[in-house]
């Protein structure tokens, strides 16, 4: 029986089984490439209720230096990076004295509009393609894991952080403790972290259950980062919600004896988390069967389209959506390519399912009847995009939270 990656509580209450998977991200070059899988488990935590998997990868054969995920292949991630670090210049006070410092800071997709307003930065991220890619967009990055010692390090050498983002990272950590450690350690005295992720609340209302992946050590509800940042030095002052992913929060965090008084934001998402009763087992349980039943869906949708001799693509050749198409045990036979922006992905194969992927070109060119997104999350961005389709009479389709078609 495996314990809780935070505070050692043997894990007892399963959440659900996703099968043997490889890693999300680990695009294939051939179709007939060798490649790894391992259990896709989540349980959750009777003590501190942190939503985890069971058996982990090690962080080191996931963010490699060929790692294909970059940010700023999505618009409207860019615009939202925009938006928040126009929000924090604004009500920080931000300016060339200042120094914000991103961690899992990718491609520069956000540091860049601080750089822009003449704000000193550094972005730490270990993917050294991604690292490349922001230094050639003007943003200093340090190539590194961040834990604590590495927030020593960057301390000892200037970095102290008067502002620190963390989008979409907390959940990837496999030692969870140390590295929120590091934010404590690197923060200036009065300064701020902000940490971006999907709410566990909307992964279970939602049956978003295409969001875990190996990628994805911890499932985050604010009731658990709560008690994190205090064991480790932290403290919860504000949140918001915001839309990305499905439904994320933004935790507003300072060291435990800063200034900063809590804000409204707190108390109703603590709320909020209190009537789906998150801190007991019942909010957990069932979840599974609502999975099977998406997954089920899907594969009755594929088979209807092929009985009907109707060709189905994909769009998006996202973590995601890797997550779904090989807990359906989908291949080729049933979609038969899928499209991607991202020039690194293009002419590899879906990891699992091994489904190409092409250039969005293909679309028009193939003229499928259906193209089912996958990265549901920017399914109006994408819709979008793929209005041409009408012209031979194609459909849009998404598989959560359940089969739309349109």
């Amino acid at each position: 029986m495996a314990n809780c990656r935070f505070c050692q509580t043997p894990l007892t209450l399963p959440l659900v089984d996703l099968g043997h998977q490889p890693p999300s991200n680990s695009y294939l070059k051939s179709q007939d490439a060798p490649e790894k899988t391992f259990p896709l488990k989540a349980a959750v935590c009777t003590h501190c209720f942190l939503v985890q998997l069971e058996d982990d990868v090690p962080a080191d054969d996931i963010f490699t230096a060929d790692y294909a995920y970059f940010s700023s292949f999505s618009q409207s991630w860019v615009d939202h990076a925009k938006r928040y670090a126009d929000a924090m210049i604004a009500r920080f006070g931000l300016d060339e004295s200042s120094k914000v410092v991103e961690i899992a800071s990718n491609d520069g997709y956000l540091l860049q509009h601080f750089v822009q307003a003449g704000v000193p930065v550094l972005g730490v991220d270990p993917a050294e393609a991604c690292a490349k890619a922001a230094k050639d967009k003007g943003v200093a990055t340090e190539v590194a894991f961040f834990h604590a010692e590495t927030a020593k390090r960057l301390k000892a050498e200037g970095h102290g952080a008067d502002l620190m983002a963390a989008n979409n990272v907390l959940a990837h950590v496999p030692d969870i403790r140390t590295f929120v450690e590091g934010f404590a350690e690197l923060l200036n005295a009065q300064g701020v972290a902000t940490f971006e992720f999907p709410h566990v609340l909307n992964l279970l209302e939602g049956v978003q259950f295409d969001t875990i992946y190996h990628e994805h050590y911890s499932y985050l509800s604010l009731l658990t980062v709560e008690r994190i940042f205090e064991d480790c030095g932290l403290r919860v002052f504000d949140v918001e919600q915001i839309p990305t992913h499905g439904g994320s929060l933004r935790v507003f965090a300072c060291r435990a004896d800063a200034g900063h008084t809590a804000q409204p934001g707190l108390e109703k998402v603590r709320a909020l988390e209190a009537t789906a009763k998150l801190d007991t087992a019942e909010a957990y349980q069932g979840y599974a069967v609502q999975c099977e039943q998406v997954r089920d869906g899907l594969i009755e949708f594929l088979k209807t389209a092929k009985a009907d001799g109707k060709s189905v693509a994909a769009f998006g050749a996202a973590a995601k959506g890797n997550t779904l198409l090989n807990y359906a045990h989908i291949t080729a036979d049933d979609i038969q390519f899928v499209c991607d922006s991202n020039p690194a992905k293009q002419d590899c194969y879906l990891p699992g399912s091994r489904i190409p992927i092409l250039s969005p070109d293909a679309i028009n060119a193939q003229k499928p009847d259906y193209v089912l997104i996958l990265p549901w999350n920017l399914r109006d961005e994408i819709a979008e995009n793929l209005q041409g389709i009408r012209a031979w009479g194609g459909k849009i389709v998404v598989a959560l939270p359940k089969i739309e078609v349109w």
